[in-house]
């Protein structure tokens, strides 16, 4: 299904900044819904900070298509992941579409966003697209509530424009240290388990040993050294 509206600009872009981690890369334009991705790591919970009638932030009136000045609708709610704050998201849709296509997300309380967003057919979403977000932009004070001591230079976030029956809604989630975090530790184990699991498999096999060698045993096996005239001789 087409969308005309657009959430990339000259700071939002669909293709990850080269310096991000795999992880990083992989949440940034992971698509479907976020909540879902966030329940494969544990019980998910959500906390709504504000929900009121307010003005679109600088970078947001252009992908919506309205005035810089135009009234919308606010939602930021928390994920958390087992009582640990994952993500800080944002959602804002023009305040005639709040009462008209949009009203539902006025009623949603404590229920996630994707309960509206992908159980119905009729909504269209815009390609995901990512940046770091640094203390200037609101995006990063409204995340740092939910930071605690930690305090990085920058934060990684990504947003995308959903449409229905011609309205938009963009939704901005913004990653927190502690689900990168959780993500390492994670990996951490897992490549731990897949090394353990390596070895025991040689101990069982040991004439599979040969292929855990390095690279330059391999080469020299394949360039092996040019015998002496005494030696081919022999």
């Amino acid at each position: 299904m087409s969308i005309r509206f657009d959430a990339a600009d000259a700071q939002w872009r669909v293709t990850p900044s080269p310096g991000f981690s795999s992880a990083q890369k992989d949440w940034l334009t992971r698509g479907g819904s976020l909540t879902a991705h966030l329940r494969a790591l544990g019980a998910v919970a959500v906390r709504v900070t504000r929900e009121r009638v307010a003005l679109p932030w600088a970078d947001e009136s252009a992908a919506l298509g309205i005035a810089p000045r135009a009234p919308v609708w606010v939602r930021e709610v928390v994920l958390s992941v087992d009582g640990v704050p994952f993500v800080a998201a944002h959602s804002v849709t023009p305040r005639a579409a709040s009462v008209g296509v949009w009203q539902a997300t006025r009623r949603l309380r404590t229920r996630p966003l994707a309960e509206l967003l992908y159980s119905d057919s009729s909504v269209a979403r815009s390609a995901l697209v990512s940046r770091k977000v640094s203390a200037r932009h609101p995006l990063f004070r409204l995340a740092a509530h939910e930071i605690g001591g930690v305090s990085p230079h920058v934060l990684l976030a990504r947003r995308s424009v959903f449409e229905r029956h011609g309205a938009p809604l963009m939704v901005t989630e913004c990653m927190l240290p502690s689900l990168w975090a959780h993500l390492s530790a994670s990996c951490g184990a897992q490549c731990l388990d897949e090394r353990v699991a390596a070895l025991a498999s040689h101990a069982v096999h040991p004439r599979m040993r040969e292929h855990g060698r390095s690279l330059e045993h391999t080469a020299s096996r394949a360039h092996p050294p040019l015998r002496t005239s005494d030696e081919r001789g022999r």
